[in-house]
């Protein structure tokens, strides 16, 4: 089974869980300091909410398709390649407190879209040199927008 993610900074984490909660009918899969993800079933969709600055409009984080396997990340890796599109890929990594492999994609306007698989749980946030970056997008703990690689101009694939 694969769904679409989207990944949500909004500025009061409690009131967007309560308000998702009530959306969606269900509570969040998982929930962590300045973080929360809902699994829903209909429509198929990870929603994943991260605390933003205060007083600030939600603003979207990034996108991506969560697939089932490893190997439907490598195909997806394969498959971007062949188009000629730009991909990073990050095998074994921790990101928004999960274990995940993945490959990153950006759109035209430069959204960034992963396709991930997770593979454990984690208790820390992440520890990829991505997620240790002290990039100026980053929140004010270090953390970058959910361990979103650095936007890149190339076109080839690598």
């Amino acid at each position: 089974m694969s769904r679409v993610q989207l990944a949500l900074r909004v500025s009061d984490l409690d009131a967007s869980i309560r308000f998702y909660t009530q959306l969606f009918g269900t509570e969040p899969a998982k929930r962590r300091p300045g973080y929360a993800n809902f699994a829903v079933t209909e429509p198929p969709l990870k929603l994943v909410l991260l605390e933003g600055e205060p007083d600030r409009p939600t603003v979207m984080d990034h996108l991506g398709v969560e697939v089932a396997t490893t190997t439907e990340v490598h195909d997806a890796t394969a498959r971007l390649d062949e188009l000629g599109l730009f991909t990073q890929v990050e095998d074994d990594t921790v990101c928004c407190y999960a274990r995940q492999d993945k490959v990153w994609v950006h759109g035209p306007g430069q959204e960034p879209w992963e396709v991930y698989t997770v593979t454990a749980d984690s208790p820390v946030f992440g520890d990829s040199v991505l997620a240790r970056t002290t990039d100026p997008d980053a929140d004010d703990d270090g953390r970058p927008a959910c361990c979103t690689p650095a936007r890149t101009g190339g076109e080839a694939s690598s």
